[in-house]
């Protein structure tokens, strides 16, 4: 099976965005050396805990301290910008580093209202138009049915995705012939039907071109099940926090979290949390992957993993490629 790696650029309580951002490609490295299929880093907007607010600057840092590993945006957040300008920057590192390059593409406003004001005089109108933004980017990164080429025009162009979390981005992706990723860690929808109806309705854009899914999971893999779950209380304190407007210092120590979750009455919403989440030992994270897999037929899992420190992020994806990657 193949696996991947999504990394969100979290920073740390005790980090710099520099330190987070350093960490970033220091984990791209790591999966490349672990036989990790692809890394895709994600853009986000004014959040004070997440340091990527341009993909492009750093998939250009990262393809050049790497060698073989697929990297992309997950994902470009195409109502903020020209399709043009998109394919020239996605061109431009299709350019430099040949065959490696994806671009996701979607549509979340990645970040508060005040962030999208700052970005879009029109952001909603630009929603909307979303069908037509993606046809044109196609047509540019295709280099077909264009009057201007995006230069440079790379000899391998890159490979465009939708992202989503869905049945309208499934059914969108199918129609226009595109790779799919489903993000079933941020999403309380059923994956499996909607990646088995993206499979049914695809239209080929090109000869010869069959749907491929990713599945897109939240995941900590420690050696004991306690320890995973010690080391999850961070992630899920985390996004507790942020539902609350209260996590702008970013991924808390596991002894952080425990102390906020003193204060907790409401346990529904930690459960809610980890419901989304694959936490355990080797086995038992593999055993729950397998399931997923086989339900959904996802050609590919791509793994989001929020911890405190590096150390136990590393470790986390070490051990699931030890299960997984031969």
């Amino acid at each position: 099976m193949k696996l991947s790696i999504l990394d969100q650029s979290p920073i740390s309580t005790n980090q710099t965005a520099n330190e987070a951002l350093q960490e970033s490609m220091n984990l791209a490295r790591i999966g490349e050396t672990l036989g990790y299929s692809r890394y895709w880093i994600a853009e986000h907007h004014a959040m004070p805990g997440l340091a990527c607010s341009a993909p492009e600057v750093m998939l250009g840092y990262i393809g050049a301290n790497t060698k073989n590993i697929r990297i992309g945006s997950g994902a470009v957040l195409l109502p903020y910008y020209k399709p043009f300008k998109v394919a020239e920057t996605y061109h431009m590192l299709s350019t430099l580093f040949p065959n490696r390059i994806d671009v996701g593409i979607g549509r979340a406003p990645g970040g508060p209202a005040e962030a999208t004001n700052a970005l879009s005089d029109n952001y909603l109108e630009h929603v909307y138009k979303m069908p037509d933004l993606v046809n044109e980017l196609i047509k540019y990164i295709d280099n077909k049915g264009t009057v201007l080429e995006a230069s440079p025009v790379p000899q391998i162009s890159p490979d465009l995705w939708i992202l989503g979390t869905s049945r309208k981005s499934g059914n969108f992706a199918a129609e226009n012939g595109l790779a799919y990723s489903f993000g079933q860690f941020m999403s309380d929808e059923n994956g499996a039907e909607i990646v088995q109806q993206y499979r049914q309705s695809f239209q080929p854009r090109k000869k010869g071109q069959k749907p491929y899914a990713i599945m897109a999971l939240s995941v900590i893999c420690a050696e004991t099940t306690q320890k995973a779950e010690e080391i999850a209380l961070s992630s899920i304190v985390w996004e507790l926090q942020n539902e609350s407007m209260k996590g702008n210092k970013g991924v808390p120590s596991v002894d952080e979290a425990k102390k906020f979750l003193l204060n907790v009455r409401n346990q529904k919403s930690i459960e809610r949390i980890k419901k989304k989440m694959i936490i355990g030992t080797p086995n038992e994270v593999k055993s729950k992957i397998l399931e997923i897999q086989s339900r959904v037929l996802a050609d590919e899992i791509m793994i989001v993993t929020i911890t405190y420190t590096s150390k136990d992020k590393h470790q986390s994806y070490r051990l699931i490629a030890e299960q997984f990657i031969k």
